[in-house]
C-alpha cells in the first residue's frame, strides 16, 4: 500500500511542479487559498471547501489538491467545459453551478447535482452566495464566439469578501458597472475577449481592490499582462495587480 501511495505521489509531481505558488486572501472565516491552474482554470479554497473554477487539463492538473465541494463553469468551449476532466476528477460529491448550455452537455450522471443559473440568478450554497453575471462579446452579433445569455461570469460572496470571476467577456456595461469587488479575475486574449486596454479601462471602472491577469493566452500568443499592471497602476496605484504564471513550461 505505501509503494502504492509513493507511485501515485511521483505520478503526480510532474503536474504539481507546473503549478504556480498559491495566493491567500484575508476573510472573516479564515484564509481564501488561490491556487492558478492554467489559463481560466483555477481552485478556491476557503473554510473547509474547495471550489474548481472551468475545471480542465485532467485529474493530473489538480494532483495533491482536495476534493472539489463546488465546481463553477462559465462556457460550454473546451477550455471551460472539459467532460473528460470531469469524469476524471472525484467529484461525485460536488454541487456543479453552470449555465444553461453547460447543463446542456454535461453527461446524464452529473445532472442530479447541477444547479442551473442564468445571468442575474443567485444560489446560497455551502456557506457562500454565487451570483451569476453575464459574459458576452462586442458587438452584439448573432455570430459572436460569446453571445450574451449563454455563458456565466460569476460573483462569489464568502466571508466578507466579494470575489469575480470573468468568464470569457469584454468590457462590458454590466462589468464596469460591478461595485464591491474585492478580488477579480479578468481575462485578455483576442480575438475570444478583449485587449489589455479593453481589460484594464473596465478595472479602472469598477475598482477592483486587487485583480488577477487570467485567461491571457490568444492567437498571437500570450497578452503583456506587465503592460496591463502598468495601465492599471497609472490610472489607479490603489488597485493591486497580481500576476501568476498561467502558463508554466512542462515540467522535465
Amino acid at each position: 500500500m505505501k509503494l502504492f501511495a509513493l507511485f501515485l505521489l511521483l505520478a503526480a509531481a510532474p503536474a504539481l511542479a507546473q503549478r504556480a505558488a498559491p495566493d491567500q486572501i484575508v476573510t472573516r472565516n479564515g484564509p481564501l487559498t488561490i491556487q492558478p491552474i492554467a489559463h481560466g482554470t483555477l481552485v478556491l479554497s476557503w473554510n473547509k471547501r474547495t471550489i474548481y473554477v472551468d475545471p480542465t487539463g485532467g485529474a493530473a492538473a489538480f494532483a495533491g489538491l482536495p476534493a472539489p465541494d463546488l465546481i463553477l463553469i462559465t462556457d460550454i468551449h473546451g477550455d471551460h467545459l472539459d467532460p473528460k476532466t470531469l469524469a476524471a476528477l472525484p467529484a461525485n460529491r460536488a454541487v456543479l453551478v453552470v449555465p444553461e448550455a453547460v447543463a446542456d452537455q454535461l453527461p446524464a450522471d452529473f445532472k442530479p447535482r447541477v444547479a442551473v443559473l442564468a445571468n442575474g440568478g443567485q444560489l446560497d450554497t455551502l456557506g457562500l452566495r454565487i451570483r451569476a453575471v453575464p459574459m458576452y462579446n462586442l458587438p452584439e452579433t448573432p455570430d459572436a464566439r460569446h453571445p450574451k445569455g449563454r455563458g456565466n461570469g460569476y460573483v462569489l460572496s464568502l466571508g466578507g469578501q466579494n470575489i469575480y470571476l470573468s468568464g470569457d467577456t469584454e468590457d462590458i456595461a454590466e462589468m464596469r458597472a460591478l461595485r464591491g469587488i474585492d478580488v477579480a479575475f479578468v481575462c485578455m486574449n483576442l480575438p475570444y475577449t478583449m485587449d489589455i486596454n479593453q481589460a484594464a479601462s473596465a478595472v479602472l471602472a469598477f475598482q477592483p481592490r486587487i485583480v488577477y491577469p487570467y485567461h491571457y493566452r490568444g492567437q498571437g500568443g500570450l497578452s503583456d499582462v506587465a503592460a496591463f499592471k502598468k495601465l492599471v497602476e497609472a490610472g489607479n496605484p490603489k488597485i493591486e495587480v497580481r500576476q501568476r504564471d498561467w502558463y508554466p513550461a512542462p515540467a522535465k
